[in-house]
């Protein structure tokens, strides 16, 4: 059959299981109201979870750098493309983290794959949680390593894996720090305390974690209070928190510089723009100035985690910016998106295979820079739509 027969078959059969994704597009730059499809809405799908994407410290520090270095970072980092910027971002980070060095990646797609990649070998085991980030399953599948995934969040059984591995064999433990469709957070402290006990190498992936948890905003470990030793391999990114673009990976010295040498996606991939570098460093400082952003975020999810949950609705666990309405049926969350739509909330329906069936939900994300009314307001449009009489 020619390529086009296949796909149109594919993509008929995806619609026909109401699973067909559509972009939607938007005027105007990130930010709580927004401009969707010519219609202004509350936006509440966004990963801006500290409000910074628009800010006009950001935009300056973007604008003045962009003005003196130029646009294109030109090559890769190993060419001509490494910028005293990007050097001055990494050496903040890892004072911030609190990990020896820091290497930035173009994103975190391509951290998760060129860290993990970097670090095994035929032979190797690479065991990750089942609620894993595309990118860190991706990551695993095409290594050369025997690729294991245990349920989700479940020490015991991923004791289990770990005991039937070789000793002779390095194992790389793999996890989300926040789980992005579920907006729970993994059980770092046990498994720091498994990895040790079993001479394994731990990898945690904080990307929605970092900036939003912990007393400063330095995610998941200090959450948790653990050091940069019993985490060695940090990946973070900096397009949710700090609302730019990016990725970095912290850790010791020697994990950095294996990476410059190893990390195939870090070798061979053109440098992040010097004026996004500039725009990342000065988000980092407005993270640790503005902590009233993490306090005004939590007010945010504990109101209304309290109100939905009064209505019927189902909440899945979760302490963070993510938080999970679980619907069920796949046709039904679009319905329930589209009603908020209507209603002029930007909701997202999140459906198989993103998620497994039968498990289909709204992600509902929060801001700083929502306001309570708007999240009032919100939490009414959901009661409307709960106790509609007929089904959608």
């Amino acid at each position: 059959m020619r390529l086009d027969e296949v796909l149109q078959q594919r993509l008929a059969e995806r619609e026909r299981q109401h699973l067909l994704r559509q972009r939607q597009q938007i005027a105007g730059p990130q930010q709580p109201t927004v401009i969707n499809q010519n219609q202004v809405m509350v936006n509440f799908c966004s990963n801006d979870y500290l409000g910074l994407a628009n800010h006009p410290a950001v935009i300056s520090a973007f604008q003045q750098a962009a003005k003196s270095h130029g646009v294109g970072s030109g090559a890769s980092h190993l060419v001509c493309g490494h910028h005293k910027l990007h050097d001055q971002l990494e050496e903040a980070l890892a004072e911030f983290t609190g990990y020896e060095r820091v290497l930035l990646f173009s994103s975190g797609y391509m951290a998760n794959l060129g860290v993990i990649n970097a670090l095994s070998t035929k032979g190797d085991y690479i065991l990750q949680d089942k609620l894993n980030h595309a990118s860190l399953i991706d990551g695993g599948l095409i290594s050369q390593a025997r690729f294991q995934r245990y349920a989700h969040a479940d020490v015991i059984q991923l004791a289990k894996c770990l005991q039937s591995c070789s000793p002779q064999q390095q194992r790389l433990v793999v996890t989300d720090g926040v789980f992005s469709m579920d907006g729970d957070i993994a059980p770092l402290p046990a498994l720091v305390n498994l990895v040790e006990s079993h001479n394994a190498w731990l990898m945690v992936d904080d990307a929605h974690g970092f900036g939003v948890l912990g007393e400063h905003g330095k995610g998941i470990i200090q959450h948790f209070g653990l050091s940069p030793e019993q985490v060695p391999i940090l990946v973070g990114t900096l397009g949710k928190a700090f609302g730019t673009y990016g990725a970095f990976v912290a850790g010791s010295k020697t994990l950095i510089e294996a990476l410059v040498q190893f990390a195939r996606t870090y070798i061979y991939t053109t440098a992040l723009p010097p004026a996004l570098a500039a725009a990342s460093l000065t988000s980092l400082k407005l993270l640790q100035e503005e902590s009233w952003r993490r306090t005004h975020l939590q007010q945010l999810i504990t109101f209304f985690r309290h109100e939905v949950s009064q209505q019927g609705w189902q909440l899945l666990p979760s302490c963070t910016p993510i938080q999970l309405v679980l619907v069920g049926d796949a046709d039904q969350s679009v319905q329930v998106s589209h009603e908020l739509q209507k209603r002029g909330f930007w909701v997202t329906a999140i459906r198989p295979p993103t998620v497994p069936k039968g498990t289909a939900r709204l992600r509902i994300t929060f801001s700083a820079q929502h306001t309570m009314d708007q999240v009032e307001q919100l939490v009414d449009a959901l009661a409307n739509i709960k106790g509609l009489q007929e089904p959608l």
